[in-house]
């Protein structure tokens, strides 16, 4: 994914998206979510997985919109 396809996620994304982001495949994003072991915040809502975009980004290391904004 770009960061420009990563800075424009909802606040939440799907658990397959986000393994994209890290190059990981949808069973194994599932696994590691399971077992607690992905690599960024996880929230489960029922049967489904929820990630954290804001998480996801600071895992990954791409800055933030105000981040990139020239200084006034």
């Amino acid at each position: 994914m770009t960061t420009r396809e990563l800075l424009e996620l909802p606040p939440t994304t799907d658990l397959e998206t986000a393994g994209r982001a890290f190059g990981i495949g949808r069973t194994t994003a599932y696994q590691l979510a399971r077992k607690d072991q992905f690599p960024c915040e996880v929230v489960r809502a029922g049967r489904l997985f929820r990630v954290v975009t804001a998480d996801m980004l600071r895992v990954l290391q791409v800055p933030s919109r105000l981040d990139a904004a020239p200084a006034a």
